[in-house]
């Protein structure tokens, strides 16, 4: 049983982390001292070794302390390998500042700053190699059918069904579903090789027989009235419980929970950009972002407003309405590439392949999207955003939101010049579904390395479009 051995693992975890800890320290300190980066002629006031040594009493358990703090001793079997690699760095730059911020408090003014600085390098690259090389023991030991977590799943689900298929998918988590119980479901019913072994109430029977290491709480939405009965057999048993929701068609990413005075809220999605500083932030870039792109992209704008003037009769730049942030609608500024319409005609579709309202120095400039550069004062203005999902008119709008689900989710956040949609190549004549599904994942997962990164992509191949007619 894995919950018999967990606390023996645990503090040899513990254990070899302070080893690396301190091995880390001892080779920054010869790299400062016994390399080709040692002083000739050591200064007034230089620390002897028995001194710098000495400092491991502190260092040791700061790190041990932090590392607990930083969650890097829960359980990491599903848990992705970048994340455990950004805990160490994160624990290992807190350390360094807490152990500067000590030695200012002790009044040491001595302390090799050459050696901090490889400390803190050495001892992130050793703690990442030590926890990938524990990680793939493990691996190698789940495979060889050791290190297993024996489960019951209670409940036939969707989400049962998901879980089971996450774990047959990846075998090096180590998880193992004896069965799953479901008072709607016959007896013997498979699914993925997991079979229906009973009802829930045979759990007052099946937990005292079978070694289990934890039980999934599995329950259908419409078996929730069940629940709280359900909970109380479970925690009887003294197994450790997990409740998986049902509500994935309603949920399908990040919720949230917040406490109001004890009552525990669950709020259906996490927009990161309604948190003040990420807003500022990026209302920061967008105004430098958009001021640099109006100051250097000037004279291409200059250009194309003479081209457009002495091509085609009607005003250089086009505006339509499109809806924004919170459903408000402004203007979005374009280059005219069409020849001048009615608006009713304008109104009933998009441009699609071949159309023949196009002009001949549109074609260019939708294929470029430099037709979009007009946008940057849209951006200056607060309308939009260098980043975000594409803004859509008015009449299709009110058209997607009844036939797409969660398409008004956009809306949350401030539309964009570009998008994580529209670098994957969906824009223009694509499916919207697609593009909602990818603007959904840009709201909830936004972070401004993230922004960065779909500037980028634009900036190497998202003006030349295929899909842009």
């Amino acid at each position: 049983m894995i919950k018999d051995n967990q606390k023996y693992f645990n503090r040899l975890h513990l254990l070899v982390d302070a080893i690396v800890v301190v091995i880390s320290y001892l080779l920054a300190w010869y790299i400062k001292f016994c390399t080709i980066f040692a002083d000739t002629e050591p200064g007034a006031g230089a620390l002897d070794m028995r001194t710098y040594f000495s400092f491991l009493y502190f260092v040791i358990p700061e790190y041990i302390v932090l590392y607990y703090f930083f969650n890097m001793y829960a359980p990491k079997r599903a848990t992705r390998r970048k994340y455990e690699i950004e805990a160490i760095i994160k624990a290992n730059t807190v350390g360094i500042v807490v152990f500067i911020v000590f030695l200012y408090f002790i009044h040491q003014n001595h302390f090799s700053r050459f050696m901090m600085g490889a400390f803190f390098l050495v001892n992130i690259i050793a703690t990442t190699i030590c926890r990938t090389m524990i990680r793939n023991l493990l691996l190698y030991f789940r495979k060889k059918g050791y290190n297993l977590k024996y489960m019951l799943l209670v409940g036939y689900s969707r989400a049962a069904e998901e879980y089971i298929t996450r774990i047959n998918a990846n075998p090096q988590w180590g998880y193992v579903v004896r069965g799953i119980l479901d008072d709607r479901i016959p007896s013997g019913t498979i699914y993925k090789g997991v079979k229906v072994v009973g009802r829930v109430e045979n759990i007052r029977y099946i937990l005292p027989e079978n070694k289990l290491d934890e039980i999934a709480i599995t329950l259908s939405l419409k078996d929730y009235d069940h629940l709280e009965y359900i909970v109380d057999l479970c925690e009887k048993s003294g197994v450790h419980t997990k409740f998986i929701p049902d509500y994935n068609s309603l949920v399908p990413s990040h919720p949230y929970t917040e406490d109001l005075m004890g009552l525990p809220v669950i709020n259906i999605r996490y927009v990161p950009l309604t948190n003040t500083l990420n807003w500022v932030a990026k209302r920061a870039v967008d105004i430098i972002g958009s001021s640099l792109g109006i100051l250097i992209s000037s004279p291409i704008m200059i250009i194309t407003a003479l081209a457009i003037r002495f091509t085609s009769r009607g005003p250089v730049i086009f505006k339509q309405e499109r809806v924004g942030l919170h459903n408000k609608v402004f203007h979005m500024y374009k280059f005219r590439t069409m020849e001048l319409q009615k608006a009713s005609v304008e109104e009933k579709a998009w441009t699609v392949k071949d159309d023949p309202r196009v002009t001949r120095i549109g074609k260019f400039l939708r294929r470029t999207s430099l037709d979009e550069l007009p946008q940057l004062f849209n951006i200056l203005l607060g309308e939009m955003s260098l980043v975000g999902p594409r803004p859509e008119r008015p009449q299709f709008v009110e058209k997607f939101k009844e036939e797409i689900p969660r398409y008004m989710i956009k809306h949350q956040v401030r539309p964009g010049l570009t998008g994580w949609a529209q670098v994957n190549g969906y824009r223009g004549d694509t499916s919207i579904r697609k593009r909602i599904e990818y603007d959904l994942f840009y709201i909830e997962n936004w972070t401004m390395s993230m922004d960065i990164k779909i500037m980028l992509l634009t900036l190497f191949k998202g003006f030349v479009n295929k899909n842009a007619y």
